[in-house]
């Protein structure tokens, strides 16, 4: 029971830690990993956009890349805490599917509509394709950087 109750409050007491670097790993994952992969998906010639993009966003004229680093560092504690009991290649491969998953399904249909965009790509398959690939990619990222600094080892 005591070995219960220290094991609880050590896992409390690294909390903080894990959601910072879940921060952290999120947002760099965006600069490493997501926007690798859509270089490449560019370079194909499956992707129109190009990546690292400085354009500015609405409504503050932040640099496209810097917005996608902090959103993506938003995520990246999102998936901290939902996967905060994993590690591992076990944590790895479920942050990869967190990622092709939740924040697509979200710019879907949540981000899209309010920017007056259409709705999971126009449902176009070849344009669909692109939010999980990225996104996925930008998971694997994260769950590598929480699997390498967001536990003392």
């Amino acid at each position: 029971m005591e070995t219960h109750a220290l094991r609880s409050y050590s896992q409390r007491a690294a909390m903080p830690r894990w959601l910072i670097v879940g921060f952290i790993a999120g947002a760099l994952a965006v600069i490493v990993f997501h926007q690798s992969a859509l270089a490449l998906l560019h370079a194909l010639q499956l992707s129109p956009r190009a990546p690292y993009s400085f354009s500015p966003t609405a409504p503050f004229g932040v640099p496209q890349l810097w917005s996608l680093a902090f959103w993506g560092g938003v995520w990246g504690i999102v998936l901290a805490a939902a996967l905060g009991r994993l590690d591992g290649a076990r944590l790895i491969a479920a942050a990869t599917l967190f990622g092709a998953i939740a924040p697509t399904l979200v710019a879907w249909f949540v981000v899209a509509p309010l920017k007056g965009q259409p709705m999971a790509a126009g449902f176009a398959p070849a344009a669909m394709m692109i939010g999980p690939i990225v996104n996925a990619a930008w998971g694997l990222g994260t769950g590598i950087g929480l699997y390498l600094f967001g536990r003392r080892r």
